[in-house]
């Protein structure tokens, strides 16, 4: 990376659900207006400054028969004659359109621009939305033999609980404690709150994955603006949040093709570049916010990341670091090729002391971690005060 600074000076969402009333068009004008009138109740009017849009988007061209959503959702925000193009890593695509933000800043061709991650999921139903939804799959060798997520979520939960003898039992604090947290975020999808001796009994999704596993997939919207510290600080912004990293990284992308299915190299490596980037160690993150789309993922995630021994990633002290500080995927819900920005929105609440209930006190360095398919892609942002 250069040494350039990249803050970001204006966040905004939508509430994740299920928004059977609204397009997809209008959804990511709703996050992007929110984000330009943050950034001029933080002091600056971007809404003419802003060169670039980078729209996170997974299954517009399937779920709602839409492709070519960079000039589509830059025209109907008012940005029409910028440049603008869609970002696609699948459920990682939100993460990666704020990385492509980030970077134009980054490279001097722009002084401004506009990540937006978008996804009407609930535009299908049934057996079209399951098929759109395993398209982050291997379609050759995967999704072919009937292969789903969370039928991948379970094999790995299977062969976990075999290697280390745990139950399903021993994964239930990352849900309860998502959803207690969920319960006081007002953009969650769900707001109820979870027993831990309920949760090994919840119906099954794809043994032994069940409903408390599994994070619901939804609609939704949010919007990050990025720009140059210097750009910022002579407009003397407000509550201006730093990037300190930014990293991307792949692994195989089947889970047959892996040396070791229980190790999430992408994420290792992404971990460890960003945080190379920001100058510190994990010891010094204040906030983890990591794609809790099944329990297993945010146990495996966690091992790769260095803050848990193999096997032991289900004991993650949820004090220690927290987690999930608006729910995660689990509560605030799953829009796809939006929770990537989502992530970075609700880091930035934190960072900035906007987060009310939520509130982690003292907060000053996050990392988010937004992963693509079974972990075939992650995606990292270090963010600071």
């Amino acid at each position: 990376m250069t040494t350039k600074q990249i803050v970001i000076i204006g966040i905004g969402q939508t509430q994740v659900g299920e928004h059977w009333d609204v397009s997809l068009r209008h959804l990511a004008w709703q996050a992007i207006e929110a984000a330009l009138d943050d950034a001029a109740a933080n002091g600056l009017d971007a809404v003419n400054q802003i060169e670039s849009v980078y729209v996170g988007n997974m299954l517009g061209g399937l779920s709602s028969q839409q492709d070519h959503l960079g000039a589509l959702i830059a025209d109907y925000a008012g940005l029409r004659g910028v440049e603008a193009v869609t970002v696609e890593a699948g459920e990682a695509s939100g993460a990666t359109a704020v990385r492509q933000a980030i970077m134009a800043v980054q490279s001097g061709q722009v002084d401004m621009a506009l990540a937006v991650g978008v996804e009407k999921a609930t535009d299908e139903t049934g057996a079209e939305a399951i098929r759109s939804m395993t398209t982050s799959l291997d379609a050759d060798f995967e999704t072919i033999h009937g292969a789903t997520l969370p039928a991948m979520a379970g094999l790995l939960m299977q062969r976990y609980m075999h290697e280390y003898g745990t139950a399903v039992a021993d994964f239930a604090n990352f849900s309860v404690n998502a959803h207690a947290n969920g319960a006081k975020n007002e953009y969650a999808m769900f707001r109820n709150l979870i027993k831990a001796e309920k949760f090994p009994n919840a119906p099954l999704v794809a043994d032994p994955v069940n409903l408390f596993d599994a994070a619901p997939v939804a609609d939704g919207a949010a919007a990050v603006i990025v720009t140059t510290a210097e750009v910022a600080y002579s407009a003397r912004m407000r509550n201006v949040i730093k990037v300190l990293g930014s990293a991307m990284a792949t692994d195989a992308f089947s889970l047959h093709d892996r040396d070791d299915i229980l190790h999430f190299n992408a994420v290792k490596l992404s971990t460890e570049r960003a945080l190379k980037q920001a100058g510190y160690g994990r010891e010094v993150i204040n906030i983890l916010e990591l794609h809790d789309a099944f329990t297993i993922m945010t146990t495996l995630a966690l091992e790769a990341m260095g803050y848990a021994e193999r096997g032991t990633g289900y004991q993650f002290d949820l004090n220690q670091t927290p987690l999930s500080t608006f729910g995660g995927l689990k509560a605030r819900g799953n829009p796809l090729g939006a929770t990537g920005v989502y992530q970075i929105v609700e880091l930035t609440r934190q960072l900035r002391g906007q987060a009310g209930e939520n509130q982690v006190p003292d907060a000053k360095i996050g990392l988010a971690q937004n992963l693509g398919g079974v972990a075939s892609t992650a995606v990292t942002h270090v963010l600071g005060v």
